[in-house]
C-alpha cells in the first residue's frame, strides 16, 4: 500500500494559502485605485493651477478657466445683532482684476421723504426690519446702483470665526470703555496693535462711544463715522489673516458657521465658484470709504443727510472706475492715458426694455444718468433673459466694464458701428 504524497495537513495548509489569494489581490487593487485616484486628483490640482487655489478649484467640480472668468459680484453685507443691522456696507469684488472695495452705507441714512417731519422710521437701518430686500431698495435709492444679493451676518459668527483662527491681531485706535447690559455689551480694551479673542472682536466693531461719552477724534470719525472706519479696518485685517494657507484645514468649520450664522439670497454654487479666486486675493487691493454727507437733528430725530452729489461721485470711484482711474490714472508717477476712455457725458447710449417690467427701465435710465451717461432713446423689445451691452464704436474696455458695473450684470457684445449711439443697452430679466 503506498503513502500519501500529499498529507492531509500539507493539503490543508495550501488550501488556506490559496483562499488568501483572492484577499490579497482585492487589496492591491483597492490600493492601486487609490494611487489611480490621488495621482488625477493631483493632476487636475496643478491644472487648475496649483496650490491652495488649484485645491479649492478641483474639489468644488471646477476649472481654472471657469475662475478666471468670474463676473464682478455685487453684495450688500449686513452686520445684525438682537434683529438690528448696525453696520451696512456694499462690497463690489472683481476676481478677473483682484479688485474690491467697500462703502460704508450709515446706519442713520435719511430714506424718507421730508426731513422736516422725521422718525426713526425714515433710517434707512429700520428698513431691514420689514426685511432685507427693503433695506437693498433704500440703498440702491441712495447710491445709483442695483444691487440684488445680500449677506446678513449675525455678530456671533464674527466672535466665533475669530476664536477658530485663532484670534485676531488688531490695532484697536482708542481705550473702549462702554457697557450696556440690554445689548449684552461689556467693552473694556486698551488702545494699540494686540490680539483680540472673539469677544473683543466684536466689542471693537461695535463700538461707539464710551460711558462718559467720549469717542473717537474728530479726525479719526466721530460716534458712527469711527465706528464705520473701525469696522473696514477689521474686515481688511480678519481677511488677511483667515485666507492663510494654514488655514485650508478649518474650512469645514467655516462652513459650519456660515451656514448657522449667516443669512443670503446668493446660492451655495454661486459663493463656491468665487472660494478659490478669494484666496489669491491681496488686501493691498482693497479700497474703502463712507457714503458722505453730514449728521444732524431734524423734528427730534438725529438722522445723516447724504450729499447725493458726493455720493455719486463716490460710487462712481469705489465702483464704476478703476484705481489707477481713480486716482488720476497715475502709476508710478507716469500719466496712464486710456486709448479712447471718454467722460460720461460724451457716451451717447440708446436703451431697449426686454424686462417687461416699465420701472425697470425707468430705474435703469435714472441710474445711467445720474452718473452723468447720455440717454439718446428709449424704448421697448421682446422680453429676454439676459442684459446686452452692444459696444457700437469700438469704445474702451474701461467704459465698456463702467457700465456693466453700474447695472451689475449684462453681457458685452459688438455692433455695427453708428454716429448716433456709442452703446445700446437691451435690459434684460436678470437686470
Amino acid at each position: 500500500m503506498k503513502k500519501q504524497t500529499n498529507p492531509k495537513g500539507k493539503v490543508n495548509k495550501n488550501k488556506r494559502r490559496n483562499k488568501r489569494h483572492p484577499v490579497r489581490t482585492v487589496f492591491i487593487g483597492i490600493l492601486l485605485i487609490i494611487i489611480a485616484f490621488v495621482a488625477y486628483f493631483m493632476i487636475k490640482v496643478q491644472s487648475n493651477g496649483g496650490g491652495v487655489s488649484g485645491i479649492l478649484t478641483t474639489v468644488i467640480g471646477s476649472n481654472k478657466d471657469e475662475i478666471a472668468n468670474l463676473e464682478d459680484l455685487y453684495v450688500l453685507c449686513m452686520g445684525k445683532s438682537q434683529n438690528l443691522t448696525d453696520t451696512i456696507i456694499i462690497v463690489k469684488y472683481s476676481p478677473k482684476t483682484q479688485q474690491a472695495s467697500m462703502l460704508s452705507v450709515p446706519r442713520d441714512s435719511f430714506v424718507g421723504n421730508d426731513v422736516n417731519s422725521a422718525t426713526p422710521f425714515d433710517k434707512i437701518n429700520a428698513r431691514y426690519s420689514i426685511s432685507p430686500q427693503k433695506t437693498i431698495d433704500a440703498v440702491n435709492k441712495l447710491t445709483g446702483l442695483n444691487l440684488k444679493y445680500y449677506i446678513t451676518i449675525d455678530t456671533v459668527a464674527l466672535r466665533e470665526l475669530v476664536d477658530v483662527i485663532g484670534g485676531v491681531y488688531f490695532d484697536v485706535p482708542i481705550k473702549m470703555d462702554y457697557d450696556d447690559i440690554t445689548q449684552d455689551l461689556a467693552i473694556h480694551l486698551e488702545p494699540g496693535y494686540q490680539l483680540l479673542n472673539g469677544i473683543q472682536a466684536e466689542g471693537v466693531v461695535r463700538f461707539r462711544h464710551n460711558n462718559n461719552g467720549t469717542s473717537y477724534s474728530e479726525e479719526y470719525g466721530d460716534n458712527d463715522l469711527g465706528r464705520m472706519r473701525t469696522q473696514r479696518e477689521f474686515i481688511k485685517t480678519v481677511l488677511s489673516q483667515t485666507m492663510k494657507a494654514s488655514n485650508i484645514t478649518k474650512i469645514n468649520e467655516f462652513v459650519d458657521i456660515a451656514k448657522e450664522r449667516l443669512e443670503t439670497n446668493l446660492s451655495w454654487d454661486v459663493i463656491k465658484k468665487y472660494i478659490p479666486a478669494l484666496v489669491n486675493f491681496n488686501i493691498e487691493n482693497l479700497r474703502s470709504d463712507t457714503l458722505p454727507g453730514a449728521a444732524g437733528y431734524y423734528n427730534g430725530v438725529s438722522i445723516f443727510i447724504v450729499n447725493t452729489t458726493k455720493a455719486k461721485e463716490k460710487v462712481n470711484e469705489l465702483f464704476l472706475m478703476t484705481p489707477e482711474e481713480s486716482e488720476g490714472n497715475t502709476v508710478s508717477n507716469e500719466v496712464v492715458v486710456p486709448e479712447v476712455t471718454k467722460p460720461k457725458s460724451q457716451i451717447k447710449i440708446e436703451i431697449l426694455n426686454g424686462t417687461g417690467s416699465s420701472s425697470k427701465l425707468t430705474t435703469a435710465v435714472t441710474q445711467l444718468q445720474n452718473v452723468g451717461y447720455k440717454i439718446t432713446s428709449k424704448g421697448t423689445t421682446n422680453v429676454t433673459k439676459t442684459t446686452l451691452i452692444i459696444d457700437r464704436n469700438n469704445n474702451s474696455e474701461e467704459d465698456r466694464n463702467a457700465i456693466k458695473s453700474l447695472l451689475c450684470t449684462g453681457t458685452v457684445q459688438t455692433g455695427l458701428s453708428s454716429e448716433n449711439v456709442d452703446f445700446t443697452i437691451i435690459l434684460g430679466q436678470d437686470y
